[in-house]
């Protein structure tokens, strides 16, 4: 389990789609998504004041049959960008002047089970 500490200030979430929350192009060799192990529960645990930004390479073409499947699925999101390149995906950001770092990067493996726990601290 990846353990994260993060303050209790509201967070924005930026997750990868493919092979990340769901199945890598299941929803073209399958013909529809199924949720990684664990994706669903970890989704659940994000704090109804947090931002969900799901990103994805899948084209717009695929915009009806993803957000179907995530409301079918009572997955909340704010925002899905579509058409991502295929390459790194780079965040920068500031550090607050206390110190608390304002990023977090967890990379983990194609289609791997989603075991990352956000441990909240209320001394950050």
């Amino acid at each position: 389990m990846k353990k994260i500490v993060l303050s209790t200030l509201g967070h924005t979430w930026i997750l990868d789609l493919d092979g990340t929350i769901v199945k890598h192009n299941g929803y073209k060799t399958d013909g529809v998504d199924s949720f990684l192990p664990g994706a669903k529960e970890f989704l659940n645990s994000i704090p109804e004041d947090d931002m969900i930004i799901f990103l994805t390479s899948r084209t717009e073409e695929y915009r009806i049959l993803t957000e179907s499947f995530l409301k079918k699925n009572k997955m909340r999101y704010d925002h899905i960008i579509y058409g991502a390149p295929y390459g790194e995906r780079i965040i920068v950001n500031d550090n607050k002047p206390s110190g608390l770092k304002m990023s977090v990067a967890i990379t983990k493996g194609r289609d791997s089970n989603v075991d990352i726990k956000p441990v909240y601290d209320e001394t950050l």
